[in-house]
């Protein structure tokens, strides 16, 4: 994970960025207040630049969920399409790798890595579509079980027809309209 800070302004920015969309999207976490929100953050400043890699790449981080067991609160990117800075990537770094002409010019686990996020499970994606329509012109890729990745291949979803769907593809190809949107719990 990257030791960046953020400036006083920057952080300001975000706070209030976060805050409008938290503020606009009660449906997301009816029963979770900002100002507690805004403490955590406060208090966890690399996590908040990595939620300003995931605002910065057009994610739209947003909270969705608060866990009562590990008493952290969780953060998807809430983009109404695969963030916009994330997309035309391969898998990940064995993917990228293989690929012997035509790469891209990263993979989807190092980026999510180097911003200090994970990518979403399918389960985790599923639990997004609950709470809007996402991904309905673009996909997302999604984390894979090991079984599937060590025969070669990767998962990724979108919603169409009002229904999510999961598919596979070479874990080494991509896309200009596949991405991947992440979390993080704080």
């Amino acid at each position: 994970m990257n030791n960046e800070k953020l400036t006083a302004s920057q952080r300001a920015e975000l706070l209030n960025t976060l805050q409008a969309r938290f503020e606009q999207n009660m449906n997301r976490h009816e029963s979770l207040r900002w100002t507690e929100v805004q403490a955590r953050l406060e208090a966890n400043p690399q996590k908040l630049w990595s939620l300003n890699e995931m605002e910065q790449t057009g994610g739209e981080p947003d909270v969705v969920g608060y866990d009562q067991k590990t008493r952290e609160y969780i953060f998807y990117d809430c983009s109404a399409e695969s963030p916009k800075g994330r997309r035309s990537l391969c898998y990940d770094r064995a993917a990228l790798e293989a690929r012997k002409e035509h790469k891209p010019k990263n993979c989807a686990q190092d980026m999510a890595a180097a911003m200090g996020i994970e990518i979403l499970t399918e389960e985790q994606y599923r639990e997004l579509q609950n709470l809007g329509n996402f991904d309905t012109k673009t996909s997302s890729w999604v984390k894979t079980p090991a079984a599937i990745r060590k025969l070669g291949g990767a998962i990724f979803c979108d919603r169409r027809y009002d229904t999510v769907f999961v598919y596979h593809n070479g874990a080494e190809s991509y896309y200009a309209a596949r991405g991947f949107r992440g979390s993080l719990r704080i």
